[in-house]
């Protein structure tokens, strides 16, 4: 009952948009960019799928108006006449020899060659990170600010059926999927450092919840620590040695810091009602979700006070939050509808400024996370039976949503 308490939190019933690219700013003034294949020596599916894949990340970098086909050409040749009165023309070709997929690009500016780039993966299946590669070396090519998280991994839980889920890695788009741990409830998996080569999750299928490490290069999966009602990873600090986690060995959810090395934790915050949900804010201070003015909203502490401040007066019932730097995106209920579906948004805030900006529009937008230079933001909505990861631009003002074609999102970290 008590762990139910705390998913009450964090993971809303959700209902959202349909599950489609929504696209908020105007982008008539943006130039022109055409995708070409000029692959032949494999299946021309495969050729046609990256090509697919190409278009999607060439739009969410929001800097060109892209052409939804493609059009078939050779490698040599110069852009196809139909495009010759674009700002801008990709063309790739893939081969393959020996097991190794090779992605070859062309890249001009006003027919124009500016970029010719040559890339090499061992699985097909791992072709969407070559993309999201092309994507980040033409937005450097471009003078764009960097996209640096187009080529990080997500780690999410994906629920199956009643009580059973898996933790799963893929990209942003949801194209790759590998589940890396299966079998029984597992939940709010959270990246242990920044080479993305350790996960935190729960593990519900025992007597206690379990927080478990895994490494997921050897696959070595590691018990770290149980506790009474509930046991969460919220957050890893940058150097991977202090986990946030909520528990509440007393019957109430509370915030600890735990000690990565030496296996020791404190307790951080002492309410007889519901801390949860902590969020590292640089070195000495925390962001956590409590109910302590009688519903659910963002506070803030220093690890060594015992004073909490309030941080969101925006808002009746402010749940799940994430922190980058001053900023803080944080999910915020806008209706109140015992009889129908309510609107959940994100929001952003300064924590110098009376600044505040709404991120989404219609829906239930949930588990926000920053990107690693705070300039996009993560999140999950739910539309019926259909999960989607979306994306926002926070300076280019656009969301982009990417369906699971099974089963539902009930977690995320980036």
């Amino acid at each position: 009952m008590r762990f139910f308490i705390w998913l009450w939190c964090f993971t809303f019933s959700l209902l959202g948009s349909d599950a489609t690219i929504e696209v908020i700013k105007k982008t008539d003034a943006l130039p022109l960019l055409a995708v070409e294949n000029a692959t032949s020596g494999l299946n021309d599916a495969v050729g046609a799928r990256f090509a697919r894949m190409l278009v999607s990340d060439m739009n969410v970098l929001s800097i060109f108006n892209v052409e939804q086909e493609t059009l078939h050409v050779n490698y040599n040749d110069e852009p196809a006449r139909e495009n010759r009165n674009k700002d801008y023309v990709l063309r790739f070709v893939l081969t393959q020899a020996d097991g190794t997929y090779v992605t070859e690009i062309k890249f001009y500016e006003k027919n124009h060659l500016v970029l010719q780039k040559r890339y090499s993966i061992s699985q097909q299946d791992l072709m969407i990170f070559v993309a999201h590669s092309i994507a980040y070396d033409v937005n450097e090519r471009m003078g764009e600010a960097p996209v640096e998280w187009m080529k990080r991994k997500v780690v999410f839980a994906r629920l199956t059926a009643n009580n059973l889920s898996e933790i799963v890695i893929s990209d942003f788009t949801l194209t790759y999927q590998n589940a890396v741990v299966k079998g029984g409830h597992n939940v709010f998996p959270q990246w242990g450092n920044k080479d993305q080569d350790v996960i935190y999750y729960t593990s519900l299928s025992g007597v206690r919840p379990t927080l478990y490490r895994l490494d997921t290069k050897t696959g070595v999966k590691r018990k770290m620590l149980d506790s009474d009602g509930m046991m969460v990873c919220s957050d890893v600090s940058d150097d991977g040695e202090r986990l946030l986690l909520t528990m509440a060995p007393g019957g109430q959810p509370d915030i600890f810091l735990y000690q990565v090395r030496s296996g020791k934790y404190r307790q951080l915050t002492f309410y007889s009602g519901i801390d949860v949900g902590g969020q590292f804010l640089g070195d000495d201070a925390i962001v956590f979700i409590s109910n302590r003015l009688g519903y659910p909203n963002v506070f803030t502490k220093k690890i060594d006070s015992k004073s909490v401040d309030q941080l969101v007066y925006y808002g009746k019932s402010n749940v799940a939050c994430s922190v980058h730097g001053d900023y803080i995106v944080y999910k915020s209920r806008e209706t109140s509808n015992a009889f129908s579906a309510n609107t959940f948004n994100l929001h952003l805030i300064s924590t110098k400024t009376d600044f505040i900006r709404r991120l989404t529009a219609t829906g239930v937008n949930e588990f926000p996370r920053f990107s690693n230079d705070g300039m996009a933001v993560l999140f999950i909505k739910n539309y019926l039976n259909q999960s989607s990861i979306g994306v926002i631009r926070l300076a280019q003002n656009k969301n982009y949503l990417f369906p699971l074609k099974v089963g539902k999102i009930q977690s995320l970290d980036w």
